[in-house]
């Protein structure tokens, strides 16, 4: 008898694999960090969230036939590219908020100069990550350079410099879902084609396929996180509402 699939036990199940493969990444095995930067990219990092873009990574990849082992790579350089911006959208140069998933953001909970370095420092590991033995050179190679596009200046970084640009502006739909679609959908983009790379058994017209659902996905995602924020309470949220 073939068993019911659980949607519910599936997410449960990555997500705990997901934070597991994160922290064994999360390191030091020549002692030679500075212990503080180390505690403060675990503390951004590893404090529970939905984990929807790994989740993405790995849904992509076992719908293809992928190994789970070559998800864990990809399902984690993407986390760690999404706690980066979080760190420095937190910062007092940009949002400035100090609540992050209900506890004291980066920042607040160390300093400016350690939330910046947390940053950059989650921004290495995440490319690093990408080059583990699990996966082949083209397969690290194509997801190098996916991850760089969608979270560089045609992605997030350049979704959110448009964000900050329209402070005080009023924007059409047409602006407003181009700004979304980088600053937000570029990185669940990533995640999708993330997942759909680790797996040998992946065509062009599979991937322009996936590359559609995941820009619905990150549209719907933003959309309603938008409207979150002006409903919710800071203690749904975990974060200042209205921010």
């Amino acid at each position: 008898m073939n068993s019911t699939f659980s949607l519910q036990d599936w997410m449960q199940s990555r997500q705990q694999r997901i934070e597991s493969a994160l922290d064994q990444r999360l390191v030091d095995g020549n002692q030679q960090a500075s212990a503080q930067l180390l505690e403060a990219m675990r503390y951004s990092t590893l404090n529970g969230g939905k984990r929807l873009r790994a989740l993405l990574v790995y849904a992509a990849g076992e719908a293809l036939g992928a190994d789970l082992e070559a998800l864990d790579a990809p399902a984690s350089s993407v986390e760690m590219i999404h706690a980066y911006s979080l760190v420095h959208d937190d910062m007092p140069i940009m949002d400035d908020d100090d609540l992050r998933r209900g506890r004291p953001t980066c920042h607040k909970a160390y300093d400016d100069a350690t939330a910046l370095l947390v940053g950059d420092a989650l921004q290495t590991l995440a490319f690093e990550t990408l080059c583990d033995e699990c996966l082949t050179p083209l397969q690290q190679s194509q997801m190098v350079k996916t991850l760089a596009q969608r979270s560089g200046l045609l992605g997030m970084a350049g979704g959110q410099a448009i964000d900050l640009e329209s402070v005080g502006k009023e924007l059409d739909l047409s602006s407003l879902q181009a700004m979304h679609e980088l600053k937000t959908g570029a990185l669940i983009r990533a995640s999708v084609r993330l997942g759909a790379l680790a797996s040998t058994n992946i065509d062009d017209v599979s991937l322009a396929k996936l590359d559609r659902y995941a820009s619905c996905i990150g549209l719907a995602f933003q959309v309603q996180d938008d409207v979150l924020d002006v409903i919710a309470d800071t203690a749904t949220l975990g974060k200042t509402q209205g921010a």
